[in-house]
């Protein structure tokens, strides 16, 4: 299967969401540094989600469960960099509270509103912050869900770190002093 029919298939599972006026705010919303937009993540959070299940060869259902569940991973409905939300409590609570650990929970709730989703879905959008929120995923859409994020999320905050250094000359010291 060529990358093509990759992409056309992809949006075919995903284009209700893609296009959806709410879902196209998180193009706004900046994540995981300058230039790249929670909308950017959250596609290429999805797309890598979708050929992981595509190479594991589940069912179509399968992979389109987990695309769109990958797709809608981090839809809070919010910009929690623009400080619009209260973070409450003290302590071990006021941690629990912090968006890091609370924005699964608020995307599989967000999401619900606007979109369709199944148990294994919303396990999968609560979850995908494990192992820093103590929760396993119970599915394998979970898994794979969180698995794309991290390989993501981490070859985007790896740009930020390259850049740095490479505006301070190569040392990670001075690029974070």
């Amino acid at each position: 299967m060529n990358k093509l029919h990759y992409s056309l298939e992809f949006y075919k599972m995903t284009q209700d969401i893609l296009l959806h006026p709410v879902f196209a705010e998180t193009r706004s919303y900046v994540h995981h540094g300058p230039g790249n937009s929670l909308f950017d993540h959250s596609v290429s959070t999805a797309f890598f989600a979708y050929r992981v299940a595509k190479r594991l060869r589940l069912s179509s259902e399968d992979v389109r469960s987990i695309t769109r569940a990958a797709l809608l991973h981090d839809f809070t409905g919010y910009d929690w960099r623009a400080g619009k939300r209260e973070i409450r409590g003290r302590g071990l609570k006021r941690i629990w509270n912090m968006h890091a650990f609370q924005h699964g929970f608020s995307a599989a709730e967000h999401a619900s509103k606007f979109f369709w989703l199944t148990d294994r879905q919303r396990d999968a959008i609560k979850k995908h912050m494990f192992p820093l929120v103590p929760m396993a995923p119970r599915y394998k859409e979970g898994w794979i869900v969180t698995y794309s994020d991290k390989v993501v999320a981490s070859r985007e905050m790896g740009l930020v770190v390259w850049q740095a250094m490479k505006k301070a000359g190569g040392s990670l010291r001075r690029a974070f002093a």
